[in-house]
């Protein structure tokens, strides 16, 4: 990945849950560096608030985020683009490396289950961000 931040692109469906909350975990303070973007497929009107009360529960302040579609990132490259359960709704984008996080969209599960999702982020996020660390450092 050379001397570069790594850019990262986070995607789902309607870029208003998984690919924000992220995104919000990546670009955490204290992470490792990277140039985090979010993006969906088809995109909704707003972050859904639920998504912006949990990731303030893990001190992520997402509320001034705003769903994009993935049109906007047309012809930009990535070094990692991560996709979260839009399946074949989600075109083709120039990335080194691609991982598909089999997610589901957490918007109709109950408070514990929108949790859990947060946490499997979470946990995902982190170690693509040790991953990444790990390559920079070598």
């Amino acid at each position: 990945m050379g001397s570069h931040v790594p850019r990262v692109l986070f995607v789902c469906v309607e870029n208003a849950c998984r690919s924000q909350m992220a995104a919000g975990f990546a670009r955490r303070p204290g992470s490792y560096r990277i140039d985090a973007h979010s993006a969906g497929s088809a995109p909704a009107d707003a972050v859904n608030p639920r998504a912006i009360a949990v990731m303030a529960e893990r001190g992520c302040d997402i509320s001034g985020c705003v769903p994009q579609s993935l049109d906007a990132f047309r012809g930009e490259a990535f070094d990692v683009l991560v996709t979260m359960g839009c399946g074949d709704a989600c075109p083709w984008l120039p990335a080194q490396r691609r991982e598909d996080w089999a997610l589901p969209d957490p918007k109709h599960l109950d408070d514990a289950g929108f949790r859990a999702v947060r946490d499997d982020i979470e946990r995902r996020v982190r170690a693509l961000l040790d991953r990444l660390e790990d390559e920079h450092a070598g």
